[in-house]
């Protein structure tokens, strides 16, 4: 990061330079530490170029939730892509990728739901995230279940939400990875089958 510091750089490449040093700033101080004052400084940037990039400290909190969802979302992707034919194995993907993503990013991504409880545009920006989420493991998991769509979908929703509670319980310490998973796993199995 500090390569790009007090360096002319394109609009895309400044913004993932702050947004890496808002992840920073979030990991080393927290939530509340996160301004775009201090994001700016940080950064070795103006405020206005922050303000250009983000708005808000609530728009620079949602550009972060929606990173953290996006990586998750492509490394959702590119696992399914080399699945086996089996209900099994997708679901064990499902599931590891999941808690993997909630091992490297879980303890970020409370903080930012944290600070941005309430906020209308978080809570449509996470209804938004959760429904393509919902949609992409119905999608993985149709080929092998019997239940009714409608049915199956909400299932999924319930996966979600277990998928969740679980990461929350791994972030908290109550679980090891291997548990977490496999009990993810055998929850979408289940819920996969009539």
């Amino acid at each position: 990061m500090s390569r790009t510091k007090g360096r002319k750089l394109a609009k895309p490449e400044r913004r993932a330079q702050l947004l890496e040093t808002a992840r920073e700033i979030l990991r080393e101080r927290g939530a509340d530490a996160l301004t775009l004052g201090h994001l700016a400084e940080s950064a070795g940037v103006s405020k206005p170029i922050a303000y250009e990039h983000f708005g808000t400290r609530e728009g620079l909190l949602i550009a972060l939730s929606q990173e953290i969802e996006d990586r998750h979302t492509e490394k959702l992707k590119v696992a399914l892509k080399g699945a086996l034919n089996r209900l099994e194995a997708v679901a064990d993907i499902i599931s590891s990728v999941y808690i993997n993503c909630a091992v490297e990013s879980g303890e970020e991504w409370q903080a930012i739901s944290g600070a941005l409880r309430g906020n209308a545009d978080m809570i449509a920006t996470q209804q938004q995230q959760a429904d393509d989420y919902v949609a992409m493991i119905k999608a993985a998991l149709s080929p092998f279940s019997e239940v009714p769509e409608d049915d199956l979908r909400l299932r999924c929703t319930g996966i979600a939400g277990a998928a969740e509670a679980i990461g929350r319980e791994l972030i908290r310490g109550r679980t090891n990875e291997t548990a977490a998973s496999s009990n993810l796993t055998a929850l979408i199995i289940d819920s996969a089958k009539s």
